[in-house]
């Protein structure tokens, strides 16, 4: 068991939102949740996968928002966060204690919010995690492919709300739920899904990817120091590639069905320059293109530098004229099986093309 002080903390998160391809939350505010915790008092602990019981029971712990909440009025607030009023109202689903707790994705904050909810109720933090990266859609996850129900699930809004959904027929169907449930309430739920032993988890997981963010995190507040961009010591230090330079243009976003959709749109500088580079997102990087050909797709990771701050660029938060430096990592090889192209690859968002792989369309 690793305990992690605030240094530790503050690079974990830092490096989910690096390796979040433009969502997964708010690392500002993942960073105070944090902050927060620690002057309540709360202690911080890191399971690496070799010491979790086999019996241990684990919930993947998130917060879902949807963009285009319905009016739902005024009420009052709980207190605790949904997230672990969400984990509590599992164990008592269940009448037994959890061992830890599983954060959802990587990204600023459900990170952020999934070592909190651990934390506030004693337990750990896993050293794992179903996606590697953040995804827009409750099914994107390792469990799915691997065929792990993702029932029981617990629903809680920030007034109190719960919600248990004993069974769904499918992921698709879960998230349909559990984002209509956050839509009426005030744009935010807290969930845990997937509740099983670790025996049944942990061949559905990407394993010591927390220590990965922490890594990341180190790296970056390194080069950080030394004025560097953190991207080119990033990509050589996980074999990856820089995708792409320039400067912001254009920007376009649409809040729908509960999730954030826009496009990017890059004028390159250096060796890119006279080349336009377009990002297209639904909450995360899914697709790119360089001067209308196709590039750069999912699932494979497709991450945005804000030169500007050296830090992560959340899609939201894209402005014309932001100086970027855009990077791209290869996804884990559970994502680039037929069954993972067929769930986060092009075709599930509508596009109508053939997955490659970004080792072979990098410029």
């Amino acid at each position: 068991m690793r305990k992690l002080n605030r240094q530790d903390l503050h690079d974990i998160v830092l490096g989910a939102a690096v390796l979040g391809t433009g969502g997964g939350g708010s690392l500002e505010e993942g960073l105070k949740i944090i902050d927060e915790a620690l002057d309540d008092g709360f202690k911080f602990n890191l399971a690496c996968p070799e010491e979790i019981p086999e019996d241990g029971y684990l919930g993947t712990s998130y917060g879902l928002g949807a963009v285009s909440p319905m009016d739902t009025g005024d009420f009052d607030k709980s207190g605790e966060t949904a997230e672990t009023q969400a984990m509590i109202a599992m164990e008592k689903y269940f009448n037994r204690e959890f061992y830890g707790v599983i954060a959802t994705e990587l990204g600023g904050l459900n990170t952020a919010a999934a070592l909190v909810t651990a934390a506030r109720l004693g337990k750990p933090l896993i050293d794992a995690d179903p996606t590697g990266r953040s995804v827009p859609c409750i099914q994107h996850t390792f469990y799915y492919l691997k065929g792990i129900p993702i029932y029981p699930i617990t629903v809680v809004n920030d007034y109190g709300d719960e919600m248990v959904l004993p069974y769904t027929s499918s992921d698709e169907r879960a998230e349909l739920l559990v984002r209509a449930a956050a839509m009426a309430s005030n744009d935010f739920v807290g969930v845990v899904d997937h509740p099983a032993k670790w025996r049944v988890l942990k061949e559905a997981l990407f394993l010591n990817t927390i220590s990965w963010c922490l890594e990341v995190g180190q790296l970056v507040r390194e080069a950080q120091k030394k004025s560097q961009n953190y991207a080119y010591s990033l990509v050589e230090k996980n074999n990856g590639y820089i995708l792409f330079e320039g400067i912001v243009s254009k920007t376009d976003r649409e809040d729908k069905n509960g999730f954030n959709y826009g496009n990017i749109y890059i004028e390159g500088l250096g060796r890119f320059s006279g080349k336009t580079m377009q990002i297209w997102y639904q909450n995360e990087n899914i697709m790119s293109w360089i001067d209308d050909d196709y590039y750069i797709m999912s699932p494979d990771l497709i991450n945005i530098v804000n030169n500007g701050k050296n830090l992560p660029l959340l899609n939201p938060d894209a402005e014309i004229g932001m100086n970027v430096t855009v990077f791209g990592l290869k996804a884990f090889s559970a994502w680039r099986s037929e069954k993972g192209i067929e769930v986060l690859g092009p075709k599930f968002f509508n596009f109508d093309i053939e997955y490659k792989k970004i080792e072979d369309a990098v410029l």
